[in-house]
């Protein structure tokens, strides 16, 4: 997409030198970087890879001696990602949907489609489903009965979206997620060795033989607005009350939404980042990687959790977690380092019990 130096600074809010009527075509690393392009340096450490380039434009740091790397334009960013959310949004022109609905679609009768939809082909809207104003469905979407997504929306290639979903504004979805699939749910007629355990810490009585028998999922799924949802997500409905996730809140690739949990705003759960059943999430917790959360607990307001992380109890609001099981950052880093040092520390043991007169304890192995 074509724009000038001065119509991406306004965009971006951001000062601008030079040449400002010099168009730019696309974004480039700067070493790449060619005329048309805009060479990405938002910080000292690329300045070389302008040298390497032939850009003629860049965004930079604020401060950078742009005439002295041969430039004929500048942005300047001082807070160089959060610029960057700002342009890669304004040179992106989304999926090529076109407007209306592609004839190889299949749309029940009672559904609404608000004006200025985009629906692509192989495209499924069960009955009863409201889709809003400037929405774009990519090819083989399929939504189930009665669900509501809001204006603005965009649902890519192979999502799922199922039955009793509703969703706000602006909504975003990534290929092939689940939304409003069936929750994990199913019983023993008698106490299960499961909840045994949990409640003995591990002993069990005789081992008996025993059947899952399912329990449905009769509430759904609701989304707040400016909700994003990775590729291959999996969010369960709940069993009787909504699985509930707050308006801001991002999902990386392969993130699992057990039944019944509540997400609230604008948080950021990593990649294959699991939630159990009937957990609550606070607003603004960022889950790194493969973080994990037990079922039934509760994590509360502004937490980090580090990934690979396991939160198996309630954590408090700010806490800062790291380790399996748990714990807070610095005393798992104080851990590892203690880790680190017990061979050394084995050896010095070993060699005071010698220097004792005995033969050690036999416990060095």
């Amino acid at each position: 997409m074509a724009h000038t130096i001065r119509e991406i600074a306004t965009a971006l809010g951001a000062e601008a030198d030079g040449d400002l009527d010099l168009v730019v075509l696309r974004v480039s690393e700067p070493q790449t970087a060619g005329p048309g392009d805009l060479a990405l340096a938002i910080d000292p450490r690329y300045a070389e890879g302008i040298a390497k380039g032939a850009a003629e434009v860049a965004l930079l740091w604020p401060g950078a001696d742009w005439r002295a790397m041969g430039l004929r334009a500048v942005i300047f960013a001082p807070r160089g990602r959060f610029a960057m959310s700002g342009l890669t949004r304004l040179m992106d022109p989304g999926p090529a949907i076109a407007p209306g609905v592609h004839p190889m679609s299949v749309i029940d009768p009672t559904a609404t489609i608000g004006e200025g939809a985009a629906i692509g082909p192989f495209v499924s809207i069960g009955a009863g489903v409201s889709i809003g104003p400037g929405a774009r469905i990519a090819a083989h979407a399929s939504i189930g009965a009665g669900t509501r997504i809001g204006g603005e929306a965009l649902i890519l290639e192979g999502a799922r979206i199922g039955a009793r979903v509703t969703i706000g504004e602006r909504f975003i979805c990534h290929p092939n997620a689940v939304i409003g699939s069936d929750g994990f749910s199913f019983v023993t007629a008698e106490k299960s060795g499961v909840e045994e355990v949990r409640e003995t810490l591990g002993s069990r009585a005789a081992v008996v033989a025993q059947s899952w028998q399912r329990i449905h999922s009769l509430g759904g799924v609701t989304i707040g607005d400016d909700v994003e949802i990775g590729a291959n997500c999996c969010i369960d409905r709940g069993t009787i009350r909504d699985t509930v996730i707050g308006s801001g809140t991002k999902l990386d690739n392969m993130v699992q939404v057990a039944h019944n949990v509540e997400i609230g705003q604008d948080c950021l759960l990593c990649g294959q980042v699991g939630i159990a059943g009937s957990t609550r999430i606070g607003d603004r917790v960022v889950l790194g990687g493969q973080a994990g959360v037990g079922d039934n607990l509760f994590v509360g307001n502004d937490v980090i959790a580090g990934g690979g992380t396991k939160i198996m109890t309630n954590a408090p609001a700010g806490r800062v977690l790291l380790g399996y099981p748990a714990i807070r950052m610095d005393t798992h880093v104080e851990i590892q380092k203690a880790l680190r040092r017990l061979p050394r520390l084995a050896l010095r043991v070993a060699a005071l019990e010698r220097t004792a007169g005995g033969e050690g304890t036999g416990d060095e192995e």
